[in-house]
């Protein structure tokens, strides 16, 4: 992509400008594309008893979203990949992506002795530029936030999509959605579009109000239906812990995917709705 310059300022004929002189009004041009969220909890069945990617891959699929926001995944596993015969060589999201979504990026958040996991974000657009923000706060929780730059079409600008997965402590909840609410406020153009999506583990249901008061974010699901959905645990949610937050865009037909086939691939019902620019 070539870089912007602007061309020289110059000085009016006259001391008060003309229409002519005056800059020619933003053209916007609609534009929807559906995104799923959903934590995938490393490839494995609730309590880990069965290693199902390739299903999970499958499914993922069939949603047909254009931008996928995946929380737990795998980068690496030596001791997974000595166990597990159909445990894929590349890293989770490499394999997910697959030919579908050309355009992926990764955020390490845990680093342990055999591997490492963290957030990934799915793309059928071009990702101009991606960061990984650490946002653990305290203890062995590791946490991150993944911010990716979408080069939506006719979109004069870029669609920021960030992915997160916050704690299970309601103290570090709060300071997390505070670095997120900080950098879509101070870091992201006032006008551009925002999605954030993910597992914000808010059983308490304090998220909604710091992320509308802190960062001007409202929920597809709240303002579609009044609430957040149900999502965890997937066999029988009673939970409402994922979320997708927009600004400057509007979320519209959000649904809960349904259980046949999800609740055995994920201890989360992933959540898909279409985004209109």
């Amino acid at each position: 992509m070539q870089p912007f310059i602007p061309a020289p300022a110059s000085r009016p004929a006259h001391p008060e400008a003309t229409q002519a002189d005056q800059p020619a009004p933003e053209v916007h041009t609609p534009y929807s594309f559906k995104v799923l969220t959903v934590n995938i909890h490393k490839g494995f069945t609730f309590f880990n008893r069965k290693f199902i990617l390739s299903e999970l891959r499958d499914a993922v699929r069939t949603v047909g979203a254009d931008v996928v926001f995946l929380q737990e995944v795998a980068g690496s596993h030596l001791k997974h990949a000595e166990k597990f015969d159909n445990y894929p060589e590349e890293p989770h999201y490499e394999y997910l992506a697959d030919s579908i979504w050309e355009q992926f990026a990764y955020g390490r958040n845990a680093v342990y002795t055999h591997g490492h996991h963290g957030n990934a974000v799915l793309s059928k657009f071009p990702i101009v530029r991606f960061e990984n923000r650490d946002i653990s706060i305290s203890g062995p929780e590791r946490r991150g936030m993944l911010h990716c730059e979408l080069q939506v079409p006719g979109q004069s600008r870029n669609v920021h999509a960030i992915c997160v997965h916050l704690g299970l402590v309601e103290n570090h909840r709060t300071q997390q959605m505070k670095l997120l609410c900080d950098l879509v406020r101070k870091e992201i153009p006032v006008r551009a579009p925002v999605v954030v999506a993910g597992d914000f583990n808010d059983w308490r249901r304090r998220a909604h109000a710091q992320m509308a008061k802190g960062a001007n974010l409202h929920e597809v699901f709240v303002q579609a239906n009044g609430q957040a959905a149900r999502t965890f645990p997937a066999r029988l949610p009673l939970l409402q812990l994922d979320r997708i937050y927009v600004r400057n865009a509007i979320g519209h037909s959000p649904i809960v995917l349904p259980s046949h086939p999800w609740s055995h691939l994920s201890d989360h019902a992933p959540l898909a709705a279409e985004i209109r620019l």
